[in-house]
């Protein structure tokens, strides 16, 4: 059900995105469209390779600190622009290796080290110090080997973050901790200004794309956390993510955004799915600059504070925007 928009609007919708369709319909820009006969990526896909000596000075300071970000994991194609002109890095704690083995991810899939790094949220406290970063972005890897999934390492980021500068906003990107009944509350308890969990695709694709993920259960843990917000149990922002171009069909993202917003989320990205290397999933399609704002008129229209939809657009890209839009929305 789309109550939001109708069925008249989701047809007006659909009709647009039908018009759109995939990079071949828009003449003069390269074609690169299925599975099959991919031929490389089309022209708002490249990026500009640029190292400047601020870009070294974080590599080095990560790599001195012994520190893992998604940037370098997931070979997030914005790394030049966010480590090179903005000076930002997402770091990702909890190791290298995920207990999970998601279809479009590239890190790396095994048995991690047992327990945690008790010295990492001192050292991550310490690189967004050198930094200066006035909004830090944590993720992870999945740690299902660990009894409360990780959260209470997420809480104790965050606490060293804040009692070295408790002016710095600090965003979480979470597993779904497997369901875990206290890691929620482990994590919310800490205080973060951001709370996000990635819903990543549509319901159909979890099994392809997720396997070791579940649709209903990642919602929940969206749905949970804007729970406790509307309760004032928590102050921040709830925020998700999702790719397209991995194999779903336009009319499913739109439903699945209008299911993410009663949720009760706020903020959301969406951005085009790249395959990282040739074992993982094929790109199903390059998704045209013209649909995502499609997507993001939609998004805006359902009731979200902000959306951030675009084809390089990432969960962390420009976070600190994000929650100055949502602010002043």
């Amino acid at each position: 059900m789309l109550p939001a928009l109708g069925r008249d609007r989701l047809g007006g919708l659909m009709s647009g995105l039908v018009q759109i369709g995939p990079a071949a319909s828009h003449p003069g820009l390269p074609a690169a469209t299925d599975r099959r006969g991919r031929k490389g990526r089309p022209a708002w896909l490249r990026i500009r390779l640029s190292t400047p000596e601020k870009y070294h000075s974080i590599r080095r300071l990560v790599e001195g600190l012994d520190l893992n970000t998604v940037c370098q994991e997931a070979r997030c194609p914005n790394i030049y622009e966010c480590w090179g002109e903005h000076g930002t890095a997402t770091f990702m704690i909890l190791g290298d290796i995920c207990t999970r083995s998601c279809g479009f991810c590239s890190v790396t899939t095994g048995r991690p080290k047992p327990g945690v790094d008790e010295n990492e949220p001192a050292r991550v406290a310490q690189a967004v110090r050198i930094m200066g970063l006035r909004h830090a972005v944590i993720t992870s890897v999945d740690r299902d080997d660990l009894p409360d999934g990780g959260a209470g390492h997420f809480a104790n980021v965050i606490r060293a973050i804040h009692a070295g500068d408790s002016k710095i906003a600090v965003e979480v990107l979470t597993p779904d901790f497997r369901g875990v009944s206290n890691a929620l509350d482990l994590v919310l308890a800490a205080k973060p200004e951001v709370f996000s969990h990635n819903m990543e695709t549509v319901p159909r694709m979890y099994r392809l794309a997720r396997p070791g993920s579940d649709y209903r259960r990642s919602l929940e843990v969206l749905t949970e956390a804007a729970r406790r917000r509307d309760r004032g149990e928590y102050l921040g922002r709830v925020k998700t993510g999702i790719m397209v171009g991995i194999g779903e069909a336009p009319e499913e993202v739109l439903r699945t955004l209008t299911e993410i917003q009663a949720a009760g989320v706020e903020i959301l990205t969406i951005g085009q799915y790249m395959q990282p290397t040739s074992k993982h999933l094929p790109v199903d399609r390059w998704v045209h600059p013209d649909e995502f704002g499609t997507y993001r008129e939609h998004a805006i229209e359902l009731g979200f504070l902000h959306c951030e939809s675009g084809p390089l657009v990432r969960s962390s890209y420009h976070a600190h925007e994000h929650v100055a839009a949502a602010a002043s929305a």
